[in-house]
């Protein structure tokens, strides 16, 4: 019988959080966030998700509505600013910048 190692990682600690999203929360002049790992990993995930989940609502936006990538953008980020906001307004910001890149390059419009 060898010797067993026993790791447990939680899942925060095993999600990799884009330098982006932790420079909301790091103020002017600091180096660390202001939230905790935990708290920090949450927000991540659901701005996350959230920009994933976007990706069919703002393709379908862009054709049934003959608009462009940027006026859906534009509308997206409205929607998500209404009260009771979900996100805070960094967190739309940021939200938007990842849905822009999960949709790629716009077309000619």
């Amino acid at each position: 019988m060898g010797l067993q190692y026993s790791r447990t990682m939680s899942d925060e600690s095993q999600i990799e959080i884009p330098p982006s999203f932790v420079a909301l929360y790091v103020p002017p002049g600091r180096i660390k966030p202001t939230l905790a790992r935990a708290e920090l990993s949450a927000r991540y995930e659901l701005c996350e998700d959230m920009a994933q989940m976007l990706v069919d609502t703002a393709r379908t936006l862009e054709f049934s509505l003959g608009i462009t990538q940027d006026d859906v953008l534009v509308r997206v980020g409205q929607g998500l600013r209404v009260e009771p906001a979900v996100v805070n307004e960094s967190e739309a910001g940021w939200v938007i910048t990842r849905l822009a890149e999960l949709l790629g390059p716009a077309g000619p419009g």
